[in-house]
């Protein structure tokens, strides 16, 4: 049996609504591979960056983007850590000039189509949790159960409003709503992979739920498509 036949659970949805959490854990009670789609562009990007590509190079970064040297791994606390060529990049990834150089890097597509292929190597036995925006509907539209996950925009810049306080830094509720519903139109217009649930996704609005319900959801549903008298996710 080959690794494209490795089961699939996708999780997809804007940002905020709980995807990474629940994603590491349906990881980790799976025993399963995680796939963090949105930090390939930050790590073609700083891949470029430690290399010395020129960043309007598209043909350089596509070959940078199709060899990535990446893995997600989990650590003793339940978090996912991101090695790039074998070295911890968190920290470098999440930064400001990070973020930047993705997004030019993301308007190339030669690097889309490079990354496209790149997400799909994840794909391997046991299984593989795919987190992402068009995870359903483009890179792995035969999954065996996908997953939408939505949230008010309100609550969302809640909870991100939260997360900058705890880490001592300055924020605007307003402000976060705003720049949380703009970056949504802006995702569900584009006329390359738009943000969207997949036709046979199962969607969950998560504004009134903590990662516990959300996750026992998910679990419920895997395991009910594992058991499945047709078979296992494919």
């Amino acid at each position: 049996m080959t690794q494209a036949a490795a089961p699939v659970i996708t999780i997809d949805g804007p940002s905020g609504v709980g995807k990474g959490a629940l994603c590491q854990r349906l990881a980790s009670r799976l025993g399963w591979h995680l796939l963090d789609s949105g930090a390939l562009y930050r790590l073609t990007a700083l891949a470029a960056l430690n290399r010395a590509i020129p960043l309007d190079d598209e043909a350089g970064l596509a070959v940078v983007a199709a060899g990535l040297d990446v893995q997600f791994v989990g650590g003793s606390d339940g978090l996912i850590g991101i090695l790039l060529e074998g070295v911890e990049t968190d920290a470098t990834l999440r930064g400001e000039s990070c973020g930047n150089a993705a997004s030019r890097v993301a308007a190339l597509p030669a690097v889309r189509a490079a990354l496209l292929q790149r997400q799909r190597d994840f794909r391997r036995f046991p299984g593989l949790i795919a987190d992402g925006r068009d995870m359903g509907t483009i890179v792995f539209p035969d999954a065996g159960l996908k997953l939408f996950l939505t949230a008010s925009s309100e609550e969302r810049a809640r909870r991100r409003y939260k997360q900058l306080r705890e880490k001592g830094l300055n924020a605007n509720l307003k402000s976060l709503v705003e720049e949380i519903d703009a970056r949504d139109e802006r995702d569900a217009r584009r006329t390359v992979a738009p943000l969207r649930p997949a036709a046979d996704a199962k969607v969950l609005d998560t504004t009134q739920m903590n990662i516990e319900e959300v996750g026992d959801w998910a679990l419920q549903l895997a395991f009910q498509r594992l058991a499945a008298p047709e078979g296992p996710l494919d």
